[in-house]
């Protein structure tokens, strides 16, 4: 505990750090907003739904509750990585407002209807909120926690926890008819280049979170 309490008042006496993370903050605030408008564009823009290889072929699963409360779960383990080690802070939420925004461009530019099959996620949950039908391409439920893989890849544990989380998700998405099969796939390829991107536009959060 006392490691922890001396990492808080190191950093949080710290103007820069405090600087950067205040822009952390503002810039993921602004990734949702982004997100939200281009969800809904998506949606309302969505034309035809698509033959898929593995949807047309697999039958539909209820699996509300595994994409709903497994991400409760994901973001609150996450949300205690954070609280235990306030330096990495800066760089994970930029990689991830950066992910988003740059998921949100992709969805807004091709407006595919979801598969028919696909289960209703639950309107009542917080979840809701947060999917919206047409954003489909890519799969942010597959592509966040593989994001985060690359960011903890140094700790063998979190890396193994986070691709299996990303796999569980991805397989999920899947057999709910959530996603079509292309969204999954390349949720790996372009979040791998999120990363590589992030790593050269946010260096000095680079830096604090892998020397911590």
């Amino acid at each position: 505990m006392r490691p922890t309490i001396n990492r808080y008042r190191e950093h949080f006496t710290n103007k820069s750090f405090l600087a950067s993370l205040f822009v952390a903050i503002a810039l993921f605030t602004c990734s949702l907003f982004v997100n939200f408008y281009a969800g809904n564009y998506a949606s309302e823009s969505a034309s035809n739904y698509v033959t898929d290889i593995i949807l047309s072929n697999t039958e539909v699963y209820d699996l509300d509750e595994i994409f709903i409360y497994g991400t409760y779960i994901f973001w609150a383990f996450f949300a205690l990585l954070c609280l235990l080690s306030p330096q990495k802070i800066p760089f994970s939420l930029k990689s991830i407002a950066l992910f988003v925004i740059i998921r949100s461009i992709f969805i807004s530019l091709t407006h595919i209807a979801p598969f028919p099959t696909q289960i209703t996620v639950d309107p009542t949950s917080f979840m809701s909120e947060f999917t919206f039908g047409g954003d489909l391409f890519f799969s942010g439920h597959t592509g966040l926690p593989y994001l985060l893989a690359l960011i903890y890849w140094e700790n063998k544990y979190l890396r193994v926890f986070f691709m299996l989380t990303s796999i569980m998700f991805g397989i999920t998405v899947l057999l709910a008819h959530l996603h079509y099969s292309i969204d999954v796939l390349s949720a790996f390829f372009i979040t791998y280049t999120i990363y590589h991107i992030a790593l050269r536009i946010f260096k000095e959060d680079r830096d604090l979170f892998y020397k911590s």
